[in-house]
């Protein structure tokens, strides 16, 4: 889960980053008294900021600097209701100004690919650090850090070093020691900030910062359930988190079910291909994995999320019988479908391989609901339900 700015700057300052006092508003009303507050030790001058999860809100213009309430209360009206890379902005930050003197750039981030963690860092940050990443690759410190030895004193100056800087060393790494606090103790695969800046009065702050949480530590960190921006969330996405589904909304008119992740993505394809041959083009309309179990409850809920997306035209349940026999994923299906009832009014495209598969197969045979076609093969159901798809969009 992707934060916020004003959030992490709120859990930088929980765990000691200095950082620059803000506030956060949804109302251009609220930004005169905002900004007389939060520019009181900054002679009046405070920064007006978009809060989206996405970059470049600075070239977008959703970032505006004020001398006065009068324009913060501007800039507020500005920027509150922009559309930023399709992200509405729907709240602002107030931050407190500051006179800097020179922007650097720090990150630390999950590094998959070397199973560790990797630490950039470099002394030219700010708005054009993708640009220097790709233009001047060494002007870019990338130094692996252990994720269980983290940073401490020695590695922060290690990776100080790396980057170039030959004063001030002892405060940025101070900054970098607490920074990876925030990275251990919340839980996170990434921790950015740009700029983190050297004030004229010689002070490092993390004048910006990026936080992404790794939801799989969810458990130990009930606390963030409350960082979650529940407004912005597709409800179905947040109806299938709830019950536990691996659940994407798509674009398309034919629901997707199936069983691990990689045959999913495979029946995207599939089904993606197969739409070309129908009028409309029918695609996708969702990811969704129920894992290894297809219990009745599981794929009854998995089906009602699928049913209570009004672009849905038809379904294509593709599962492979492994440690889940094909003879209990059918008794799943058929459990669903007398689950849901009348709820279950678009066509069922069934495919089903793997163990047992026989015995599934007869099982859904004999049930005989009017909704449910049977498919040997995948490619067979992925036409046959963009088909299905195709046909009730087009109104044949």
């Amino acid at each position: 889960m992707d934060l916020f700015e004003y959030q992490a700057r709120d859990m930088f300052e929980a765990h000691g980053v200095p950082v620059l006092a803000a506030e956060v508003i949804t109302s251009a009303g609220d930004a005169a008294a905002a900004a007389e507050r939060i520019g009181a030790d900054s002679g009046g001058v405070v920064v007006v900021k978009a809060q989206v999860k996405t970059g470049g809100r600075g070239k977008a213009g959703g970032v505006k600097l004020a001398k006065s309430p009068e324009e913060a209360t501007a800039a507020a009206e500005q920027i509150l209701g922009m559309d930023i890379k399709g992200h509405t902005v729907n709240a602002v930050m107030i931050a407190q100004g500051a006179s800097i003197a020179e922007e650097y750039y720090f990150s630390l981030l999950l590094d998959r690919a070397n199973r560790s963690l990797l630490a950039m860092c470099s002394k030219e940050g700010g708005m054009e650090i993708e640009q220097l990443a790709v233009e001047r690759p060494e002007a870019l410190a990338k130094v692996p850090v252990s994720p269980l030895t983290g940073i401490d004193d020695a590695k922060a100056r290690e990776i100080v070093e790396a980057a170039g800087f030959t004063s001030d060393q002892d405060a940025i790494a101070q900054v970098l020691v607490k920074l990876w606090d925030v990275y251990r103790e919340e839980d996170t695969t990434l921790v950015e900030v740009n700029p983190l800046v050297k004030t004229t009065d010689g002070k490092i702050i993390a004048l910006d910062g990026k936080i992404t949480l790794d939801d799989n530590a969810g458990f130990r960190q009930p606390d963030h359930a409350a960082l979650e921006d529940k407004a912005s969330t597709d409800p179905l996405e947040a109806a299938a988190k709830e019950k536990d589904l691996n659940y994407v909304k798509l674009d398309g008119s034919v629901g997707i079910i199936g069983n691990g992740a990689g045959l999913v993505m495979s029946t995207l394809d599939v089904v993606a291909y197969a739409g070309e041959e129908f009028p409309g083009s029918p695609k996708p309309a969702n990811f969704l994995d129920i894992g290894g179990g297809a219990s009745a409850e599981v794929m009854a809920n998995g089906l009602h999320i699928i049913l209570g997306d009004e672009q849905v035209k038809s379904v294509f349940v593709n599962v492979f019988g492994g440690i889940t026999a094909c003879d209990a994923v059918a008794n799943g299906i058929v459990g669903a479908l007398k689950t849901l009832g009348d709820e279950a009014t678009k066509p069922l495209v069934v495919r089903l391989d793997g163990n047992n598969v026989e015995e599934g197969r007869q099982i859904l045979a004999d049930y005989a609901h009017p909704l449910v076609s049977i498919e040997e093969t995948m490619d067979g159901a992925a036409r046959r339900a963009a088909e299905l798809a195709s046909a009730a969009t087009n109104g044949n």
